[in-house]
């Protein structure tokens, strides 16, 4: 293994690159404590205890930092880590010690996001925010499914159109067209907000 290229990421952390591949990002201190230099070959121990002992310790702690400023998917966290320089077998570690004390759980995240949004937005909108946090559409299926008696989508546009205007107020087809607008977008059905313009407008 020869290290092809050392390219800074900040004043202290440096990329790595190993047979004109990424490898990992090290410390400032650490290119001198295991002698990484570029166009030198580096020693397989070496590289070992780099992934094993200073990186997948790292990777664990970075990953509860960010838990504890927010929770996460799974995908979200991978995500960090991976911008973060860290190689893939440490992301695989650092996740599985997080997951075996189920710091993260998709599900769990799933229930509270919808439980957050219902009263905000339609199905259709929480499943594509879900979809892009990572999260399985076999699981949101079943989460939806799971609290379908407690999700009154017709109730909820009727609150947010309660937000906008007033009902006492007779509101013009452009203004009805930007309301129709602005809930499509929230991921209602076009179904679901006609049904509720024709209780509350006609």
């Amino acid at each position: 293994m020869i290290v092809t290229d050392i390219k800074p990421v900040t004043k202290q952390k440096f990329q790595i690159e190993i047979d004109e591949q990424p490898a990992f990002v090290v410390y400032k201190g650490e290119l001198f404590r295991y002698h990484l230099e570029k166009g030198k070959e580096i020693d397989e121990y070496v590289y070992t205890e780099i992934v094993d002992e200073v990186l997948t310790k790292r990777a664990k702690l970075r990953a509860m930092h960010l838990l504890q400023k927010m929770d996460r998917t799974k995908c979200e966290l991978e995500r960090k880590l991976e911008e973060s320089g860290y190689p893939k077998i440490v992301i695989e570690r650092a996740l599985s010690y997080i997951e075996s004390f189920h710091y993260i759980d998709d599900r769990r995240y799933a229930e509270m996001y919808v439980q957050s949004q219902k009263q905000k937005k339609g199905k259709a909108r929480i499943k594509m925010e879900l979809l892009r946090k990572g999260v399985s559409a076999e699981l949101i299926t079943q989460v939806f499914e799971e609290t379908q008696d407690e999700i009154n989508t017709k109730e909820t546009i009727r609150n947010l159109i309660e937000k906008k205007c007033s009902y006492d107020k007779k509101i013009d087809e452009k203004e009805k067209k930007k309301l129709y607008g602005f809930l499509l977008r929230r991921g209602f059905s076009s179904s679901d907000i006609l049904s509720v313009f024709r209780e509350i407008f006609e």
